[in-house]
């Protein structure tokens, strides 16, 4: 999780080098692809497959557990973060080769969603059945809700200084 919440910090940083003047811009852009690469290559992506094979040996010797509901709704929200995973690391290609298509402001709210998605996974592998789905659902809208609140302040506080 450190590396998908930190990739997106340089996605942020790095498009916003490109309003920089030359040579800064090409100077700061160089830099966060190497910073970039290397946290991708050596910490998120073995990170993921590490996670995922220690998941999967886990169902594997409690597989019960794949006939409880609220592990079928976690695992939902866990190829919700592969995805987001794989989206991240089409976001490094497209930097890489000069193209920024999501302003700072749209990349500050992608990176909430990651904090959606971990909040929800521990909060269902902590809880499991003993809440109500109802609460369950009210609760990860709620944070979604405020996270984007709190973006939408910074990026205010952000403009005025």
């Amino acid at each position: 999780m450190a590396g998908l919440f930190y990739i997106v910090r340089l996605f942020i940083y790095h498009t916003e080098a490109q309003d920089k003047p030359e040579p800064e811009r090409t100077i700061l852009s160089k830099q966060f692809e190497i910073m970039e690469s290397r946290l991708w290559n050596v910490i998120a992506k073995p990170s993921m497959l590490i996670t995922i094979l220690a998941g999967c040996t886990m169902l594997y010797l409690t597989p019960a557990w794949l006939k409880m509901p609220w592990l079928h709704i976690k695992l939902a929200f866990v190829f919700g973060l592969v995805a987001y995973h794989h989206i991240c690391e089409s976001k490094i290609k497209q930097m890489r080769k000069g193209i920024f298509k999501w302003t700072s402001s749209q990349l500050r709210l992608w990176n909430e969603l990651a904090t959606i998605f971990l909040f929800a996974i521990v909060f269902l592998a902590v809880k499991k059945d003993a809440l109500s789905w109802v609460f369950g659902v009210v609760g990860i809208v709620s944070l979604g809700v405020i996270l984007m609140i709190a973006v939408k302040i910074y990026k205010r506080y952000r403009e005025k200084k």
